[in-house]
């Protein structure tokens, strides 16, 4: 079974829609910038890939990622045709930090909060008529699982039609936390490079439509063909390079894929130690076989590490990759790791050529894995 991606939305750093991420990240360009959303000088990491959007430079604001969630839904239900439709689909998000950071400005400023404040189903049922919304917070792969969760909801015929979504905005205490374990400490994510020092937090939020296949009369920007979700708890942060290779060979059999169809793989490349070494002997387990094998890149060294709804900035990102026969570079990749030796890693400028398949990872802590795979419409 397969299902059409018909509308898509995003915001983060780069750009504030998919299509201007896509091109900033071909550009080789970063959203990463000094610190905004608090005072640097109590960290050693001082940077951040942030959305500029507040009102008052220094100053945090409450509910932003709420703020982008309704817009990214709104903007893909428009897009889809079906901003009319709003009550009877149901909105899945994927989320780690959900609103974290009005609660700690509530703690700390005493700025109003109410405990319907903190999910996100209140604002998108009063905004836009949403009366279903199914919140998942399974870490860094979060936005992949809503993903994996719609296309199931569509396959046992409870829905033609989903949304899928993910946000997260910066918190201190996710952010302080990280400063505290990464030595030394990162200033910017620098996937499968010998010189990676660790995971830097960036801000983001992205909404898909997808429909059954078939139910759609407008265009469609690819087809999903399938999502594999799963969870090893082997670790509390360390990957399992067998687990993840497990999840990415299973969703190529859900999607009716050999490992030489795939044209290239958006990692999770976060950059840290561990994440990097446990995602190449993956890589190389699944596509060891495979002359020349894929393309292999990460969005993170660009856009940085969003959080819940890094892997559908990722698929996004694909999508738009599939469509322009281009991948984006590894941003700053000079020195690969030599673990790595072998694969067909993007850096410098975009790799091209024809392109019909992508895979994207996402990777939690915790051992959550979730692979999804997609086709050129």
């Amino acid at each position: 079974m397969s299902w059409d991606l018909v509308a898509m939305s995003a915001i983060a750093g780069l750009g504030s829609t998919p299509a201007e991420i896509y091109r900033a990240l071909c550009a080789g360009h970063s959203s990463i910038a000094p610190l905004r959303a608090f005072d640097a000088g109590r960290y050693r990491i001082r940077h951040a890939y942030e959305i500029d959007d507040r009102a008052e430079p220094g100053r945090d604001e409450p509910f932003r990622a709420t703020r982008w969630l309704v817009r990214t839904v709104d903007d893909a239900l428009r897009e889809a045709g079906l901003r009319d439709r709003a009550a009877d689909i149901p909105v899945l998000v994927g989320t780690t930090l959900r609103e974290s950071r009005s609660g700690e400005l509530w703690w700390r400023d005493g700025i109003p909060l109410t405990p319907a404040d903190l999910h996100f189903a209140q604002a998108l049922r009063d905004q836009l008529g949403v009366r279903r919304t199914e919140t998942t917070a399974s870490a860094c792969a979060a936005g992949l699982y809503a993903l994996g969760l719609g296309t199931d909801l569509i396959e046992a015929g409870v829905t033609d039609t989903v949304v899928v979504a993910a946000t997260d905005a910066i918190t201190e205490s996710a952010f302080g936390g990280l400063d505290r374990v990464q030595y030394p400490s990162p200033q910017e994510i620098r996937p499968f490079d010998v010189d990676r020092r660790g995971m830097v937090m960036g801000e983001g939020a992205v909404a898909l439509v997808l429909r059954k296949h078939g139910v759609h009369d407008g265009a469609v920007h690819a087809v999903v063909r399938g999502v594999e979700m799963n969870c090893d708890a082997k670790h509390p942060t360390v990957p399992d390079a067998g687990s993840v290779a497990r999840a990415m060979r299973h969703a190529h059999r859900r999607s009716g894929v050999r490992a030489e169809d795939v044209d290239f793989v958006i990692v999770h490349g976060s950059g840290t130690a561990h994440n990097d070494l446990a995602e190449t002997h993956a890589l190389h387990e699944v596509f060891g076989g495979v002359s020349p094998g894929p393309w292999i890149t990460s969005i993170k060294s660009g856009a940085g590490h969003t959080c819940g709804g890094s892997g559908l900035l990722s698929l996004t990102t694909a999508v738009q990759g599939l469509r322009h026969g281009a991948v984006p570079p590894i941003r700053k990749l000079s020195r690969p790791i030599p673990e790595a030796e072998g694969l067909r890693l993007v850096s410098g400028a975009p790799a091209t050529g024809a392109l019909r398949t992508a895979q994207i990872n996402a990777i939690g802590l915790g051992g959550i894995n979730a692979v999804a795979i997609v086709e050129a419409a």
